[in-house]
């Protein structure tokens, strides 16, 4: 091996260690092995997902595997500046499993430790668009929260609050943080979809007597978009100021339900939604129509 060699070796081993584990072949086929979480870049040209082999990314009309190292993303929840996550390290990593509160400002290529490392795997997580807020909910004391419940964040971990969450009934399969309000958050239970203004201590139902399994704030904070299941899936958002519920068009989906939804910031009448069945579509009209980019985790040119 020459001395170029030797500093190409040299330089890709230092790298491999700062991210803490293998990084991702862009050139290879992508397959979403799950899905975990859906979100635009912030400039509107990537769809995100995290699985548990990294981020696969689709712009352009094609897919891609994100660089960066291929951890187990959970609680995946994109801000005009960052990404914040929590989950486990990739096989033949050297970090600590699991992970904690982490966060990324360059697209997932590094991460940030924000503490609870090997305490805590938030698979429950929403940060603000705008605001700098972040709610999980906690399964188990750890060193920064001594009970089971809701929290949040104002300072990227250094200090949780733990709230009341009461009137909700169930605990939340999904969270939603407001874009531009740190005090209001949105909850996707099985008894419904419900709103707090107060950072989570109350909560009023906007919804009953349906299976809600996954909601999110319009990037303006004006609507509240929300995945059912009751007989059938179903699509939905809310007026926040006439609190007028709207039934949006769907597509065909067969013992199947919206997991995840995003807006594209960019450009705001461009949604997501990724299924359950690892079903991923695009409507660039606000959900009058759908094409679909993922089908059973098989990803579409």
């Amino acid at each position: 091996m020459n001395a170029k060699q030797k500093l190409h070796s040299a330089a890709l081993a230092l790298l491999l260690s700062v991210l803490g584990a293998p990084l991702a072949n862009a050139a290879s086929p992508v397959t979403l092995m799950h899905v975990h979480g859906l979100a635009f870049s912030a400039d509107g040209k990537q769809l995100e997902i995290p699985s548990h082999q990294g981020l696969a990314v689709y712009s352009g009309g094609h897919w891609t595997k994100a660089t960066g190292p291929e951890h187990d993303y959970m609680g995946f929840s994109m801000t005009s500046r960052s990404i914040y996550s929590s989950g486990h390290p990739a096989p033949g990593s050297n970090l600590i499993n699991p992970f904690g509160l982490i966060k990324s400002g360059d697209g997932g290529r590094t991460w940030q430790k924000l503490g609870l490392e090997g305490e805590a795997d938030f698979h429950v997580l929403a940060a603000s668009y705008r605001s700098g807020a972040v709610y999980v909910i906690n399964g188990q004391s750890n060193s920064r929260m001594k009970t089971p419940g809701l929290y949040y964040t104002l300072n990227d971990g250094a200090k949780w609050q733990l709230v009341q969450a009461a009137g909700l009934t169930e605990s939340p399969t999904a969270l939603a943080a407001h874009p531009l309000d740190r005090m209001t958050v949105a909850a996707a239970t099985g008894a419904g979809l419900y709103l707090s203004t107060d950072g989570g201590e109350r909560f009023l139902p906007l919804t009953q007597g349906v299976q809600v399994l996954s909601t999110a704030f319009s990037i303006d904070g004006s609507s509240l978009w929300f995945g059912s299941y009751r007989n059938a899936a179903s699509l939905s958002k809310v007026d926040l100021k006439t609190r007028r519920i709207q039934s949006l068009n769907i597509p065909p989906l067969n013992q199947d339900a919206v997991a995840y939804i995003a807006q594209n910031p960019a450009k705001p009448k461009e949604w997501a939604i990724a299924t359950f069945k690892r079903n991923v579509y695009l409507s660039p009209d606000e959900g009058k129509n759908w094409k679909a980019i993922a089908q059973k985790g098989q990803t579409l040119q």
